[in-house]
């Protein structure tokens, strides 16, 4: 079976640093081609993922200005995108909103994993595509939509690029976008009420400096509340491995929380607010706890290393966030859809035999 997976222009396949939607179709490309199906990733230019590439852009563009020109550009990939694939691909895995349109156009069976939280007006737009075959990453993010042809698939990790890490050292640590929704200002607040020092890692997109400056930077002292930055996986596993819990106080419906399961993968339980996908990943008491109360979170933070076993929220991550778990799931929904027009082609262990 051939499956095109239809990025959006703007950021490498894998990513460098920021880019969730970027690292999910990298994985899941990898995974399904040792599965042996062929895989066609269209993106940029600048991708280096490990499989079959196309594209249009040869360089990423990231951040985004909001101008109605990248919008336009995210358009123009995909439809180049749609319009080359059907020429060879069984299944059209798309990523980004705007492909959806495309699938009015081309007599091939179509996939939309739904990476944002809900809003009204998308799901309004997706009503006008009932033959479109809809992933939500969480059961909550299922809940909110109505198209007729829908499932969830929980993401998964390849679990051995995470370090598993028994014996944290005195920190907390915050691992996300630098922005309102995320709640980094109430992680800074939970880290001081409980007396343990904090290490905040994340993008600042241009639209989120002034709360960056106002509620953030005022804090930083360079040791008690640090800013490390960006973070690539090497700085993952440090960041997230060492420390005693990952603070997740979001302020929004979390269509999934990768992060979560990153953390999770390195030993290092969460501490959460409630909000869309958080009770779906986080298992309280075994992988971490989910409180309302700030006061809660504080008091989880000083006793964590005897409420929770390190061992355990690896176990529990293997268990059901592996990688190979998500990978099987979009294959047995490519081969449902296509048909059963799809053949096997080899894995790509027995292709190295032959």
């Amino acid at each position: 079976m051939r499956i095109a997976l239809i990025a959006p222009p703007f950021i490498t396949v894998p990513p460098k640093l920021y880019g969730g939607t970027e690292l999910f179709i990298a994985k899941l490309a990898e995974g399904l081609d040792r599965l042996g199906l062929e895989v066609i990733v269209y993106t940029n230019g600048e991708s280096t993922i490990g499989v079959e590439k196309r594209w249009l852009y040869p360089k990423e563009q990231w951040p985004l200005s909001g101008d109605i020109h990248d919008n336009l550009k995210d358009l123009n990939h995909t439809a180049w995108a749609v319009r080359d694939a059907a020429e060879s691909c069984e299944v059209i895995h798309l990523n980004n909103a705007a492909g959806v349109a495309c699938s009015r156009f081309v007599d091939c069976p179509f996939v939309f994993t739904v990476h944002h939280p809900h809003e009204p007006g998308l799901s309004e737009y997706y009503a006008f595509y009932p033959e479109v075959n809809f992933v939500t990453i969480s059961h909550f993010q299922r809940t909110r939509e109505k198209m007729p042809r829908i499932r969830t698939i929980h993401h998964g990790l390849d679990l051995s690029l995470y370090e598993y890490h028994p014996k944290p050292k005195q920190y907390l640590s915050f691992l996300g976008r630098i922005a309102p929704i995320k709640g980094t200002d109430l992680a800074i607040a939970i880290a001081k009420k409980a007396g343990i020092p904090l290490k905040i890692a994340g993008e600042v997109q241009p639209m989120f400096r002034k709360y960056f400056d106002s509620q953030i930077k005022p804090h930083l002292d360079g040791k008690f509340i640090e800013y490390i930055g960006e973070a690539d996986l090497e700085t993952k596993n440090e960041l997230l491995g060492n420390s005693l819990a990952l603070l997740f106080p979001i302020q929004w419906e979390e269509p999934f929380g990768l992060v979560m399961i990153e953390a999770m993968a390195c030993g290092t339980p969460v501490l959460a607010f409630p909000g869309g996908s958080v009770a779906e990943v986080v298992r309280p008491g075994v992988s971490g706890f989910i409180s309302p109360s700030v006061d809660e979170l504080v008091q989880h933070a000083r006793d964590i290393e005897s409420e929770i076993s390190r061992s355990v929220v690896r176990q529990y991550v293997e268990e059901n966030f592996a990688l190979e778990q998500m990978v099987r799931s979009y294959a047995d929904l490519y081969e449902e859809i296509a048909g059963g027009k799809a053949v096997r082609s080899q894995t790509k262990d027995e292709r190295a035999i032959a």
